[in-house]
């Protein structure tokens, strides 16, 4: 009897498992649905201004603005993005892998790396495994615009000083809820802008800017800083909530298969219980019989 009140006890925390995965799928769901329509949303966005750069990169000068300056990649600033929280699956390993292999590549051509993560796994993480100068946690539970802006204001200064040569972001790209795969983006400077420019849809039409061309690039620039930031934040966003609402389903259905195996278990257990304690009454039967 022992032994069945140890697997009734399994199949009862099973079940309370059960119900805590079945209630995080539920929120998940409920938040994917959202964080992937606002990514969905501010694609085209992001798509059309990268337009209007490139055009406007047809009409000026390569040192038109500091955060068009190209110089030697000695000193690289990274933004990494991981979640704030778990249970995602493989959401956070493959980002802190990305920027583990991006590190120590850029590490070993001797450049010297300073990270800025962007969620609390990340942060805990390299906490000691890399140079952080700044860092954004618990973010990403509710966030807009403002944070893309409040993180580009902290990156693009250093850049015009020239403190740093290079800025990267890393982040996760969502294709679905299966799929995310991580992106390592060059920022600053903007990567191959003219060269893109080059193939842009109106490079042999004429424009009359007002402003000129020059005072809309001072302005385009910081703004292109802060989208690209808000980009990777809303991808990020929705490849975590879909990831942990693949995790939980998968979570569920596993606890769901353990649940009927103990059930199983316990049924056969109980059978060969019963027929020990019937083989019992009959051999006292038969003995009492004799007597």
């Amino acid at each position: 009897m022992a032994a069945l009140r140890d697997i009734k006890r399994k199949v009862t925390a099973v079940q309370k498992t059960r119900q805590i995965t079945k209630a995080m799928n539920m929120v998940a769901a409920s938040k994917f649905k959202f964080s992937q329509a606002r990514m969905v949303n501010f694609r085209p966005y992001a798509g059309k201004f990268m337009e209007v750069l490139m055009s406007l990169a047809l009409r000026v000068e390569p040192d038109a603005h500091p955060l068009l300056a190209v110089r030697e990649p000695k000193k690289l600033r990274v933004i990494s993005m991981t979640s704030d929280r778990g249970l995602c699956g493989g959401f956070n390993t493959n980002l802190i892998k990305a920027t583990e292999r991006f590190m120590a590549e850029k590490a070993r051509e001797g450049k010297e790396i300073v990270l800025i993560p962007i969620g609390r796994k990340g942060r805990d993480y390299f906490r000691k495994r890399a140079k952080i100068t700044n860092e954004w946690v618990d973010v990403f539970g509710r966030f807009d615009m403002t944070l893309a802006v409040e993180i580009a204001e902290d990156v693009i200064p250093p850049f015009e000083k020239e403190e740093d040569d290079e800025l990267y972001i890393i982040y996760n790209e969502f294709r679905n809820v299966a799929v995310q795969r991580p992106m390592i983006v060059r920022i600053l400077p903007p990567p191959s802008l003219n060269q893109n420019a080059e193939s842009a849809p109106d490079r042999g039409l004429d424009y009359i800017y007002e402003p000129s061309a020059d005072a809309l690039l001072e302005k385009f620039l910081p703004m292109y800083v802060h989208n690209m930031i808000y980009r990777a934040l809303v991808e990020t966003s929705a490849g975590e909530n879909g990831a942990r609402m693949a995790a939980m389903d998968n979570a569920t259905k596993n606890c769901d298969d353990l649940i009927n195996n103990l059930t199983l278990k316990y049924n056969k257990v109980r059978q060969a219980a019963i027929t020990a304690e019937l083989m019992d009454i009959v051999g006292g039967t038969e003995a009492l019989a004799k007597g």
